[in-house]
């Protein structure tokens, strides 16, 4: 099964990130990407930027464009990862993150493909 962990966080984890030391929390992130690349599990990963963001909502046909990442949420979307494993795994790992001490990581399997036409 292929999960998504999504890494979610707000001013308050960033600084308390920045706080433990960022090499720390590089350190995290190289070992889980190390690990699961040498397993095969990992199928992607990134962090997300807020730079450029913008929200698109279409109503009455007409699209509705505002700059920001922000829909009705405390937390951005800062990162992924992408597995393919046991949603233990998958749970296990997320909460290997520095983030989850500090934000939530929410794990997600991915639905079936769209089938095509």
């Amino acid at each position: 099964m292929k999960y998504m962990l999504l890494i979610y966080g707000n001013a308050d984890t960033w600084k308390a990130l920045d706080a433990e030391g960022m090499d720390a929390v590089y350190a995290a992130h190289r070992a889980v990407l190390d690990e699961t690349r040498a397993s095969g599990e990992l199928l992607g990963a990134d962090g997300l930027t807020t730079q450029n963001a913008r929200v698109v909502q279409v109503s009455d046909g007409v699209p509705a464009v505002t700059d920001g990442p922000f829909t009705e949420s405390k937390e951005v979307l800062a990162g992924y990862y992408l597995f393919e494993c046991s949603l233990e795994r998958a749970t296990e790992l997320a909460a290997r993150l520095p983030e989850a001490r500090y934000s939530p990581i929410e794990v997600r399997a991915l639905t079936d493909p769209i089938p095509e036409s």
